[in-house]
């Protein structure tokens, strides 16, 4: 059974301004899929997955495209980088739309030859695994999220149950396809599998791995601290390797779309660089088990179950924007006397906070989450709570409790 997906929309308008369309994301997020569905009649497909046809796109690009003429969809470009150079002459000279469907798993790799060689051509778009909304199959045409009235009032009546049960139940399962939609029941087989050809395939490709346990051993350890600031020393000494190992390691996950960087908000954008991010991985459920949760009891239970929540929502706004073809500016708060805000929105010049609380009963005194945001001398709007609560509630003015199933 197909899902449909909230990207679709964003990628038809691309296809209509740009002769080149990329789309990136981890494996088995449904990239594939999602454009084969998508495709209209007469478009082929090629996966450079096929050893023979790889080998023909990297020693005669030419040829390659004379046997694969467009409309085409190439699927993991980043296996032939050799073929962009040609893609690029051959839609200078058609002068149509639409013309290279690619995908890519790895950013890492494709990011650097498409916006050298493909510059102004291209169009990119992220796609991770599915969204709430995706998962059961809500109104996909609703804004990114913005914890704003009107944003809020697309949502009401079409969104998904905030119980802890449910909550944590699609938490610890994760946003895979194959989890959801697929016929896979076994979810650790699932993982165990994916991790697999994760380190076999993608890490391996990228050539800086000589460890495979040791690089598993630095993945657990991310999982373990998602929703913490990064600290790139207790990682290396956990994992047993050296801090620019860790370093490199991370710009692995960080461009195979593994993990999520949220910047720290300063007025000053040079204090904003150099301050500690906090990390997050994008699937909630790859984190869970990679930190051995067996259920989602022992996860709601556990030591974890605020930081994964925070993770949770964190990857919901991303697939929010995401998945509409766009790009938040967004950020988390922390001043000299620790006072934090999970989230911050900046639209317009304006400040849009966001608080995430593992709580089914909002009160007024969460208004006060905020206060530290006037001593930024910023425009603030309105202002949310991500709670387990089970309606929309007003807190204050501009501040309301959000029901999570509302992402």
């Amino acid at each position: 059974m197909y899902y449909p997906r909230a990207i679709d929309d964003a990628w038809r308008k691309a296809a209509e301004q740009f002769p080149v369309l990329l789309l990136t994301g981890p494996r088995q997020v449904g990239k594939t899929t999602f454009l084969q569905h998508t495709a209209e009649r007469g478009r082929r497909y090629v996966t450079l997955d096929d050893p023979g046809i790889r080998a023909l796109a990297v020693q005669d690009p030419a040829l390659f495209l004379e046997r694969f003429e467009p409309p085409v969809l190439i699927d993991e470009i980043q296996y032939a980088p050799q073929l962009l150079p040609y893609i690029k002459m051959a839609a200078d000279s058609r002068r149509k739309t639409g013309l290279f469907w690619l995908t890519g798993s790895q950013q890492f790799h494709v990011m650097k030859g498409v916006s050298e060689t493909l510059a102004g051509r291209v169009a990119i778009v992220n796609l991770l695994g599915f969204s709430s909304r995706e998962r059961h199959r809500l109104r996909l045409d609703v804004a990114p999220f913005l914890p704003t009235r009107q944003r809020l009032k697309e949502r009401e009546g079409s969104h998904a149950s905030s119980s802890l049960k449910h909550v944590y139940r699609d938490i610890w399962l994760g946003g895979f396809p194959a989890l959801t939609a697929g016929p896979v029941k076994d979810r650790d087989l699932f993982y165990s599998s994916y991790l697999q050809t994760y380190l076999q395939r993608d890490v391996k490709d990228l050539t800086q791995v000589g460890d495979e346990a040791a690089f598993l051993r630095f993945l657990k350890a991310c999982a373990a601290r998602t929703g913490n600031l990064l600290n790139l020393s207790d990682l290396a000494r956990d994992a047993d390797i050296s801090v620019n190992t860790a370093k490199s390691w991370l710009s692995i996950l960080r461009g195979s779309m593994q993990v999520f960087l949220l910047s720290p908000y300063h007025t000053n954008v040079t204090k904003r660089l150099v301050k500690a991010p906090k990390l997050y991985f994008l699937d909630t459920g790859l984190c869970s088990y990679l930190t051995d949760w067996s259920s989602p009891e022992t996860l709601e239970s556990g030591a974890m179950s605020g930081a994964v929540l925070e993770t949770y929502v964190v990857s919901e706004v991303l697939k929010s924007w995401w998945h509409r073809g766009q790009s938040p500016e967004v950020y988390y708060y922390r001043d000299k006397d620790r006072k934090e805000i999970d989230l911050i929105f900046l639209q317009n010049r304006t400040l849009y906070p966001l608080e995430v609380k593992k709580s089914a009963s909002p009160g007024p005194d969460w208004a006060a989450f905020f206060n530290p945001l006037g001593k930024l001398k910023m425009k603030v709007g309105e202002a949310g709570v991500v709670c387990l609560s089970k309606d929309l509630l007003p807190l204050g003015e501009n501040v309301n409790a959000i029901p999570v199933g509302w992402l």
